[in-house]
Protein backbone atom coordinates (compact mmCIF):
# COMPACT_ATOMS: atom_id res chain seq x y z
CA UNK A 1 0.00 0.00 0.00
CA UNK A 2 1.20 2.95 -0.66
CA UNK A 3 0.89 7.38 -0.48
CA UNK A 4 -0.14 9.15 -3.30
CA UNK A 5 -0.25 12.54 -1.75
CA UNK A 6 -0.39 14.40 1.72
CA UNK A 7 -1.89 17.23 3.66
CA UNK A 8 0.59 19.94 4.01
CA UNK A 9 0.75 22.04 6.89
CA UNK A 10 -0.11 19.70 9.67
CA UNK A 11 -3.63 20.75 10.92
CA UNK A 12 -6.55 19.46 13.10
CA UNK A 13 -8.97 17.67 12.27
CA UNK A 14 -12.93 16.57 12.85
CA UNK A 15 -12.45 12.88 13.25
CA UNK A 16 -15.20 10.16 13.72
CA UNK A 17 -15.15 6.92 15.03
CA UNK A 18 -16.48 4.09 13.04
CA UNK A 19 -16.51 0.92 15.08
CA UNK A 20 -17.31 2.03 18.42
CA UNK A 21 -17.16 -1.90 19.77
CA UNK A 22 -13.50 -2.19 19.01
CA UNK A 23 -10.98 -2.21 22.09
CA UNK A 24 -8.91 0.62 20.67
CA UNK A 25 -12.46 2.77 20.74
CA UNK A 26 -13.18 1.95 24.50
CA UNK A 27 -14.14 5.52 26.21
CA UNK A 28 -13.43 7.31 23.15
CA UNK A 29 -16.62 9.85 22.30
CA UNK A 30 -17.62 8.86 19.08
CA UNK A 31 -16.74 12.32 17.42
CA UNK A 32 -13.42 14.09 18.51
CA UNK A 33 -10.91 16.75 17.34
CA UNK A 34 -7.43 15.55 16.86
CA UNK A 35 -4.23 17.13 16.82
CA UNK A 36 -2.67 18.90 14.26
CA UNK A 37 -1.20 16.15 11.68
CA UNK A 38 0.00 15.87 8.45
CA UNK A 39 -3.00 13.29 6.63
CA UNK A 40 -2.13 10.82 3.82
CA UNK A 41 -4.18 9.70 1.23
CA UNK A 42 -3.69 5.94 0.10
CA UNK A 43 -3.14 4.64 -3.89
CA UNK A 44 -6.35 2.01 -3.11
CA UNK A 45 -9.38 2.60 -1.19
CA UNK A 46 -9.10 0.25 1.92
CA UNK A 47 -12.68 -0.54 1.55
CA UNK A 48 -12.24 -2.66 -1.15
CA UNK A 49 -10.01 -4.80 1.08
CA UNK A 50 -12.51 -7.06 3.06
CA UNK A 51 -9.95 -7.33 5.35
CA UNK A 52 -9.29 -3.86 6.27
CA UNK A 53 -11.82 -3.11 9.01
CA UNK A 54 -12.22 0.78 9.15
CA UNK A 55 -12.33 2.71 12.70
CA UNK A 56 -11.55 5.73 12.61
CA UNK A 57 -11.89 8.01 9.40
CA UNK A 58 -11.83 12.21 8.90
CA UNK A 59 -15.41 13.76 9.37
CA UNK A 60 -16.53 15.77 6.61
CA UNK A 61 -17.15 18.78 9.21
CA UNK A 62 -13.47 18.97 8.48
CA UNK A 63 -12.69 20.13 4.95
CA UNK A 64 -10.55 21.88 4.05
CA UNK A 65 -7.85 20.24 5.22
CA UNK A 66 -4.03 21.75 5.40
CA UNK A 67 -2.77 24.94 4.07
CA UNK A 68 -0.58 24.31 0.71
CA UNK A 69 1.51 25.51 -0.83
CA UNK A 70 0.69 23.61 -3.37
CA UNK A 71 -2.74 23.00 -4.27
CA UNK A 72 -2.91 18.57 -3.82
CA UNK A 73 -1.55 19.56 -0.07
CA UNK A 74 -4.91 20.70 0.19
CA UNK A 75 -8.01 18.55 0.92
CA UNK A 76 -11.55 19.60 -0.12
CA UNK A 77 -13.60 16.51 -0.07
CA UNK A 78 -13.61 12.75 0.09
CA UNK A 79 -13.26 9.85 2.59
CA UNK A 80 -10.00 9.34 4.50
CA UNK A 81 -9.87 6.57 7.33
CA UNK A 82 -6.91 7.44 9.55
CA UNK A 83 -7.21 4.16 12.00
CA UNK A 84 -7.93 0.16 10.82
CA UNK A 85 -7.17 -2.54 11.42
CA UNK A 86 -6.19 -5.61 9.36
CA UNK A 87 -8.82 -8.90 10.93
CA UNK A 88 -6.19 -11.20 9.84
CA UNK A 89 -3.19 -9.70 11.92
CA UNK A 90 -2.73 -8.22 15.39
CA UNK A 91 -2.45 -4.82 14.42
CA UNK A 92 -3.72 -1.33 14.34
CA UNK A 93 -2.72 1.36 12.04
CA UNK A 94 -3.26 5.11 13.45
CA UNK A 95 -2.00 7.47 10.68
CA UNK A 96 -1.20 10.83 12.59
CA UNK A 97 1.61 12.19 11.06
CA UNK A 98 3.60 14.26 12.89
CA UNK A 99 3.19 17.87 14.45
CA UNK A 100 3.37 21.24 12.68
CA UNK A 101 6.97 22.49 12.62
CA UNK A 102 8.16 25.96 12.06
CA UNK A 103 9.70 25.17 8.84
CA UNK A 104 9.47 28.23 7.11
CA UNK A 105 11.06 30.35 9.88
CA UNK A 106 14.36 28.53 10.33
CA UNK A 107 14.17 27.54 14.18
CA UNK A 108 12.52 24.03 13.51
CA UNK A 109 10.03 25.13 16.41
CA UNK A 110 7.62 22.56 17.60
CA UNK A 111 3.87 24.51 16.97
CA UNK A 112 1.96 21.62 18.14
CA UNK A 113 2.20 18.02 19.91
CA UNK A 114 0.28 14.94 18.29
CA UNK A 115 0.89 13.47 22.67
CA UNK A 116 -0.40 16.14 24.12
CA UNK A 117 -4.43 15.43 23.37
CA UNK A 118 -5.91 13.18 25.76
CA UNK A 119 -8.11 11.42 23.14
CA UNK A 120 -5.83 10.31 21.29
CA UNK A 121 -3.41 9.07 23.89
CA UNK A 122 -6.19 7.03 25.14
CA UNK A 123 -6.99 5.48 21.61
CA UNK A 124 -3.21 4.49 21.38
CA UNK A 125 -3.11 3.25 25.00
CA UNK A 126 -5.92 1.36 24.04
CA UNK A 127 -4.45 -0.23 20.75
CA UNK A 128 -1.78 -1.26 22.81
CA UNK A 129 -3.42 -2.64 25.47
CA UNK A 130 -6.03 -4.54 23.38
CA UNK A 131 -2.72 -5.87 21.39
CA UNK A 132 -1.50 -7.10 24.27
CA UNK A 133 -4.07 -9.37 25.46
CA UNK A 134 -4.69 -13.01 24.22
CA UNK A 135 -7.99 -14.68 22.47
CA UNK A 136 -9.81 -15.08 26.24
CA UNK A 137 -9.05 -11.48 26.76
CA UNK A 138 -6.05 -11.92 29.53
CA UNK A 139 -3.08 -10.61 29.07
CA UNK A 140 -0.37 -11.37 27.53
Amino acid sequence: MSITNNTWRPTSAILKVEDKNHSAMKGLPLIFTASPNERYRWENDLHDNSNIKILVSIDPESFSLGTGPKPHEIWHEGYYPVVWTNINYRMVYINMGHNDIDYDGGINKELSHTFKNKVQNKMVLNALFGLGKNKTGNQL
